[in-house]
């Protein structure tokens, strides 16, 4: 037991330690006001968000961006609410001559597959004016310079695809600080995996990636059976084909806040949703990197109750605990200060000690039981 918690412990501090010198290999990207040149079609998949997009609709119009030089696609799947209605009462707001309102288009999903949001994604793409895709989502925030931090990287780099930042918006209650810690660890580890050549994720509020090469690697083909995924698995793909053309936008200009789950069942709910889908990963990184995290959360486990039922001695529980929280702390901290959130780190301690639970329950919910979705089941 000792000689195993000694080789778990070892593997996952060389681990995070990797994503620590990746996130630093990837330089912060800086604005210098160049010209609009790059056309995007921005993909939005919705469904019963009336609540949400006024937020959505009102950041749209605040960006800085030329609107001729972007259309906006919704695509409306099945909502049962006023969403359609309040996205069209927006445009007819607008002046007549509004750019923008010319490029707003509300489209019906497709749906051909079990996964509604690929589905949406893929019915947009075939709508396209434009061979640059954004993908958002209809609870998040833009960032007013959001399309001119992707027009720059564009025009600066050889690149197919782009994964960017995303963090959580509100941050008041302990749910919502302890959702922001995991979505920086996520981030963290995001970055870091695109720092040392080995990017295994990315979050599809905001993610982006020409048509053509959508098409070419025949969109989310292969994985249409599995209903969440729609920014992984086409990552995968991309990484595989285009190695060297797939890049992370590190800058304070990209970053989309998104809502964050209003109770800690609909917290569950969501990481059970993004942990389903783990044990189909192509990317053997992603599966190693997945196994680790579980095995550490595991492990402190198996010790807190060996430790209480004076089987294995405390002190082994304190040294695991000592260098998981240290290494952790130093990958969030960098995460944190690019993203601005270093008062979130006051909360950090309650979220380690809460964390191994959460995580492990996630886990095992997810390989034995199903989950709902925007009022749909999903079982296994």
């Amino acid at each position: 037991m000792i000689l195993t918690s000694l080789v778990i412990t070892i593997v996952y501090l060389c681990l995070i330690g990797l994503f620590i010198l990746g996130f630093d290999k990837i330089a912060l990207f800086k604005l210098y006001n160049k010209p609009a040149k790059t056309n995007f079609s921005v993909v939005i998949p919705f469904r019963n968000e009336a609540e949400n997009l006024p937020t959505l609709l009102k950041s749209i119009k605040s960006l800085n961006y030329p609107k001729q030089y972007f259309e906006i696609i919704f695509v409306d799947d099945a909502s049962q609410d006023s969403s359609v209605a309040l996205i069209e009462s927006t445009m007819l707001t607008e002046p007549s001559n509004s750019n923008i309102v010319a490029n707003i288009h509300i489209i019906p999903n497709n749906r051909q597959t079990k996964s509604p949001k690929k589905d949406a994604i893929t019915s947009a793409i075939k709508k396209a004016k434009h061979e640059w895709i954004i993908t958002t989502d209809a609870d998040c925030i833009l960032p007013k310079y959001w399309l001119d931090s992707f027009n720059e990287y564009i025009q600066k780099n050889n690149v197919v695809s782009i994964a960017a930042p995303v963090t959580y918006i509100e941050e008041q209650s302990f749910l919502e600080q302890f959702q922001i810690l995991d979505i920086l660890s996520l981030q963290g580890a995001t970055i870091g995996g695109f720092g040392i050549n080995k990017p295994f994720m990315c979050n599809g509020a905001n993610f982006a990636y020409k048509a053509s090469t959508f098409n070419n690697l025949s969109g989310f083909e292969g994985n249409t059976n599995i209903a969440s995924g729609d920014d992984i698995f086409l990552l995968e793909k991309i990484a595989k084909t285009h190695p060297k053309q797939l890049h992370y936008l590190k800058c304070e200009h990209a970053i989309v806040k998104t809502k964050s789950q209003p109770s800690w069942n609909a917290l569950f709910s969501q990481r059970v949703r993004w942990s389903a889908k783990t044990s189909n990963y192509n990317n053997w990184f992603g599966k190693v990197t997945g196994l680790v995290v579980l095995l550490i959360n595991l492990l402190i486990i198996i010790h807190v109750i060996l430790a209480c039922l004076d089987i294995l001695n405390i002190k082994i529980l304190f040294y695991i605990l000592v260098i998981k929280f240290s290494i952790d702390f130093f990958l969030i901290y960098k995460s944190a200060a690019f993203f601005n959130k270093k008062h979130i780190l006051k909360t950090y301690a309650l979220g380690f000690i809460i964390y191994p639970f959460f995580s492990v329950y996630v886990a095992i919910s997810s390989m034995l039981l199903g989950y709902k979705w925007k009022g749909r089941y999903f079982g296994k």
